[in-house]
């Protein structure tokens, strides 16, 4: 039985957080169409959307709407229908639900009032691209959608420019171009990215490039810029021989970049630290870079 933070109520029902296809329909899975058909109600982000998947399939259960601009205040009717022992699935759009998603309110509500939460897991855009980048996939940060405003967006975007595990984002077509501009700026051209567009669907596209190229490939076709997008950036690193270059070295490299040029700092600080000049040159020339 799932642990609930509340006191568990056995006579209540269970609460299915259920993963659907973020396209292709053959990849919703069996226990996923056997526990939509089961329930006595389907919380849905949008009924209109889901109906076609449940026609689909042929199933019949009632669907009410569980959405981001209702879900603290309909939270509570599907809570009642909980405790009073019906079974309760929720599905978004596509994929699974929360990431990016409405559910968390529901989730936390039901949890608190000992109802049992049970996952049924299945698609989720981030994994899917993910394990197709070719990117690290041992360590990764998922950011969810940037900021719409340029503003915001850079700002975000230049406190993760030196996390060095792979970022992964979903975006909105309409600012997809935006948003890899951003990135070029405030990463570097040359960051290692993908693009997962469309993912499962007839015109997916995986596209794997540095991120200048990324983004003229994206500006050069228009049909890059509609549908779904999670875009995989590489994580930072430091520059080569950074890492063995004490920190004691770096704090007198950076106080005489702050007073004189680069090549003479560089200079200046391997005379007093004996570090070679060179490997300083380029630490500083990364750090100007990255400012």
């Amino acid at each position: 039985m799932t642990d609930a933070p509340g006191a568990s109520n056995p006579a209540a029902g269970t609460l299915y957080v259920v993963a659907t296809p973020i396209g292709n329909l053959d990849d919703i899975s069996a226990r996923a169409l056997k526990v939509l058909a089961d329930v006595s109600l389907i919380a849905a982000e949008d009924t209109r959307h889901s109906i076609r998947l449940l026609q689909h399939f042929g199933i019949n259960t009632p669907l009410a709407a569980c959405h981001e601009h209702n879900e603290r205040d309909e939270g509570g009717r599907f809570l009642v229908r909980l405790l009073a022992g019906d079974d309760v699935a929720l599905i978004s759009d596509a994929g699974t639900p929360l990431i990016s998603d409405p559910g968390y309110h529901l989730v936390r509500q039901a949890r608190a009032a000992g109802v049992s939460v049970v996952p049924v897991p299945g698609a989720c855009a981030l994994i899917a691209a993910l394990s197709a980048a070719g990117l690290p996939s041992d360590r990764f940060i998922f950011e969810g959608f940037l900021p719409a405003k340029a503003v915001g967006r850079q700002a975000r975007l230049n406190l993760l420019k030196e996390e060095p595990r792979t970022l992964i984002f979903y975006e909105a077509p309409h600012r997809i171009l935006e948003c890899l501009q951003d990135m070029e700026a405030i990463f570097g051209g040359e960051r290692p990215a993908v693009l997962g567009r469309e993912l499962t669907k007839t015109f997916e596209t995986l596209k794997g490039l540095p991120l200048a190229q990324l983004r003229e490939f994206v500006e050069s076709d228009s049909n890059q810029q509609r549908g779904e997008c999670v875009v995989l950036v590489a994580g930072w690193s430091a520059p080569e021989d950074e890492q063995s270059v004490s920190g004691e070295v770096l704090r007198v490299l950076d106080l005489l970049l702050a007073e004189m040029p680069l090549k003479r700092a560089a200079a200046l600080a391997a005379e007093i630290t004996g570090v070679r000049k060179n490997v300083l040159y380029q630490i500083a020339l990364e750090k100007q870079k990255n400012k």
